[in-house]
């Protein structure tokens, strides 16, 4: 049997292909360079709602037990005023060894990813905690 028909692509075929995925990938490539700086952004934001969920869940305990000593997951805590201490947020919030902490006082500190991605956790006197985000 003979087979009719073009056997494969001529070379200009294949220079044009070349071309042609080289000029998408040249346009593309900077939208997708990058992506780190959204990462990180991502991940403190992420940081944040896992702090603020700790606390409610740790305030609520709180106000359960009517003690200022929670146990959560099988972990005791220590709270201040009902909140948790700078010293236990991390382990409450279940935050990876990627974020430090940095105490401020006893009552603030300062959770970062990088050098200039954190928030601040401030101890709540009673009524609100603050967290606040700056620039990542």
């Amino acid at each position: 049997m003979k087979r009719s028909g073009q056997q494969g692509f001529t070379l200009i075929e294949l220079v044009m292909v070349i071309v042609i995925l080289g000029i998408l990938a040249a346009t593309a490539l900077p939208k997708f360079a990058d992506l780190s700086g959204d990462a990180r952004k991502a991940s403190i934001k992420g940081a944040m709602g896992g702090v603020r969920s700790a606390v409610g869940i740790a305030h609520s305990a709180s106000l359960v037990a009517g003690s200022n000593t929670v146990t959560i997951e099988g972990a005791t805590y220590t709270l201040v005023s009902g909140y948790p201490s700078v010293s236990n947020i991390k382990a409450l919030a279940g935050l990876s060894d990627e974020y430090t902490l940095t105490p401020t006082s006893t009552t603030s500190t300062i959770i970062s990813l990088k050098a200039n991605c954190q928030f601040k956790y401030t101890v709540a006197g009673g009524v609100t905690d603050s967290l606040v985000q700056t620039g990542c």
